[in-house]
């Protein structure tokens, strides 16, 4: 059994910062995959940012602005958030590939249980 845990979120005004991360444990093989999604009220959940081992990609409405970083000897993966805005506001889920077996080789894919953060005056 797998499980993600979301730490991070809170109220922050306009222009301000955050830091999630977002710690697996368990069963735990290797962590391949991991990013953050997000969904706002009456929205559909949406990808912030993504990490591989080749690298990370981000919404154009974060770019510039978010960073995500992992620490594989930690199964961490981290969401630096800088000059949020209003519109950032949602609740944060990690999301995981993980490899839960050696062999065969099996991937699960796992989510966190979700962080709120709130930007505003």
């Amino acid at each position: 059994q797998v499980q993600l845990v979301e730490s991070g979120g809170g109220l922050v005004q306009p222009g301000g910062s955050l830091r999630l991360s977002c710690a697996a444990s368990g069963s735990i093989v290797s962590t391949n995959a991991m990013a953050w999604y997000r969904q706002a009220p009456g929205k559909q959940r949406e990808l912030v940012a993504g990490i591989t081992s080749g690298g990370s990609n981000y919404a154009d409405s974060v770019k510039g602005r978010f960073t995500i970083s992992r620490d594989n000897a930690k199964n961490t993966v981290y969401l630096q958030m800088n000059s949020l805005k209003p519109e950032d506001t949602a609740v944060y889920y990690c999301n995981a590939i993980i490899r839960v077996s050696y062999s065969p080789a099996t991937y699960k894919n796992y989510w966190g249980q979700g962080t709120q953060v709130t930007v505003s005056s």
